[in-house]
């Protein structure tokens, strides 16, 4: 009976999650429409989103952001963010844990999320991976985005594996993107968002949600050669860290 009212209670958890996430964008939707509506106006869009509207979902569910920093973020520098992805949360986590306004690159198939769907789709870099078109394009707007002084996030797992996986492979797309820019690549930890909020609807519970930003790689004096060997040195990086957390 206990296990019964758990689930049911973690369902209910799952379904206060998209109520917040709903209620600030309704609220807000002539002002986030204005906003989106240009990307010179994108950084005024990030500071809403990141002051408003992820604390708002954060400590709405009782997820606690702990951020701790190896190395600072500097404003005004453009980075190449990534992270382990576990979790819906992963995206308000990641708007914490970076004051410098970034755009998130992203599978097309959130677009048809509804509310969050129509701003994401104005906002983000979406990409269809099947379509070679959509990969290239990608690095165009990326660019363009990297000139305007924006950071990029991408979760290099390319989607969120399954919750007996601990951290799946790497796509290759952020390195070569991170080298071909000249940016550093900044990898963190998301240790809790998995269990705070999994995909699993009969799961999920408040609590603290902590996050380790790790000492950051330079890219100068890299060229794309080296793009595979990066990326296997930042994952075994994050996986190392989640394992001795395991």
């Amino acid at each position: 009976m206990i296990t019964i009212f758990r689930k049911i209670g973690s369902a209910l958890y799952q379904v206060w999650f998209y109520i917040l996430v709903a209620i600030p964008i309704i609220l807000l939707f002539p002002i986030l429409v204005l906003l989106s509506a240009s990307e010179k106006w994108y950084p005024h869009f990030f500071w809403v989103a990141r002051n408003l509207w992820a604390n708002f979902i954060l400590f709405g569910m009782g997820c606690i952001p702990r951020i701790k920093y190896a190395e600072k973020i500097v404003k005004g520098k453009s980075y190449m963010l990534v992270a382990n992805h576990t979790s819906m949360l992963d995206v308000m986590m990641m708007l914490k844990v970076s004051p410098n306004p970034f755009v998130f690159v992203g599978k097309k198939e959130l677009v048809k999320i509804p509310i969050f769907g129509f701003f994401y789709k104005r906002v983000c870099i979406t990409v269809d991976r099947s379509d070679a078109k959509s990969r290239t394009a990608v690095y165009r707007r990326a660019q363009k985005r990297l000139q305007k002084g924006l950071s990029i996030c991408i979760f290099p797992e390319g989607g969120v594996p399954d919750e007996a996986i601990i951290l799946d492979d790497f796509k290759g797309g952020a390195f070569k993107m991170a080298i071909a820019h000249q940016i550093p690549i900044v990898p963190m930890v998301f240790f809790d968002n998995k269990q705070r909020l999994p995909f699993t609807l009969t799961k999920g519970k408040p609590g603290k949600s902590r996050v380790k930003v790790l000492q950051f790689f330079e890219t100068k004096a890299l060229d794309e050669r080296v793009k595979i060997s990066l990326c296997e040195e930042v994952r075994e990086l994050i996986l190392k860290e989640l394992m001795m957390k395991e």
